[in-house]
């Protein structure tokens, strides 16, 4: 298989950032099914290059599994409905949240639905 090399300024061109850096208020949903997942009033800025948020919509939104991959133990989180792999959570990071969570979520798993001005 042949290897893909860029620079930075090569991958900025061909990846879009998608919702990572976005202030666009709105409803974040799964991709795949289409479930309320997020709200932008979540939404801080981590600086981790994915899009992250303290709290998930409602609780039964998603479903939180034991990740032992990579020789570590993280938190999974998959959408309820359709049990989509989503990203993780991390707890005790030290963020000035409410939650003392980070849910740290891959933007092509999500649309974003922009509050209606």
């Amino acid at each position: 298989m042949e290897k893909v090399t860029r620079t930075d300024a090569e991958w900025r061109e061909h990846l879009t950032p998608e919702y990572t850096d976005t202030k666009t208020e709105g409803v974040y949903r799964c991709r795949a099914c289409g479930a309320e997942l997020f709200r932008s009033d979540a939404k801080f800025e981590s600086h981790c290059g994915w899009p992250s948020f303290y709290q998930p919509t409602e609780s039964d939104a998603v479903v939180l599994i034991e990740d032992r991959s990579l020789g570590m133990t993280r938190t999974e989180v998959r959408c309820a409905r359709c049990d989509s792999h989503l990203g993780h959570v991390f707890t005790g990071e030290g963020y000035d949240i409410p939650t003392d969570q980070r849910w740290c979520i891959n933007s092509v798993s999500l649309t974003l639905e922009p509050v209606a001005s």
